[in-house]
């Protein structure tokens, strides 16, 4: 026996502190559990009790199925709405061209009646009048105004 231990001795220390700390482990997992092994807390319910949250289960379910379609219902009908003023301004547009007419400027017409109405929702943000940061006069690529940042080559030859 002394052999064994003096040969293995911290081999079967660490094995023993090993399966210690699995058996603390699984001690704890099965404590943590209601009713000490799993299934036992299904069988103990009441079936109305089941049933119950079956439909309570179901009727959310339905609830919220019925708010997806309702907002599918909201974006179909949105790109149905948009899909139509695109086709009026294609109208429009057509129509102003065969009547020789510049396209274009009724097309910009158009996006300002739309800009208008955001913006008479939204409220308008005023910039205020701010100084530049340079003068008008300069240019880095001069070299004058820098100031005490100017760059100079180093002195030709040994030193």
């Amino acid at each position: 026996v002394g052999s064994v231990l003096s040969g293995y001795g911290w081999y079967l220390l660490l094995a023993a502190v090993a399966v210690y700390l699995l058996v603390q482990k699984v001690s704890r997992g099965l404590a943590a559990r209601p009713g000490g092994r799993p299934g036992a807390a299904e069988a103990a319910e009441e079936p109305d009790v089941v049933v119950r949250r079956q439909e309570a289960l179901a009727a959310a379910r339905l609830r919220m199925q019925e708010e997806l379609n309702a907002q599918a219902e909201k974006y179909k009908e949105k790109q149905r709405q948009l899909e139509e003023e695109r086709r009026r301004q294609k109208i429009a547009m057509w129509e102003s061209m065969q009547e020789g007419k510049s396209y274009k400027g009724n097309l910009k017409l158009n996006q300002q009646e739309v800009e208008s109405g955001a913006s008479a929702s939204a409220v308008p943000k005023s910039k205020p009048n701010k100084k530049p940061l340079r003068g008008g006069g300069y240019n880095p690529l001069s070299g004058e105004g820098g100031g005490t940042c100017s760059w100079r080559p180093g002195r030709r030859g040994p030193s």
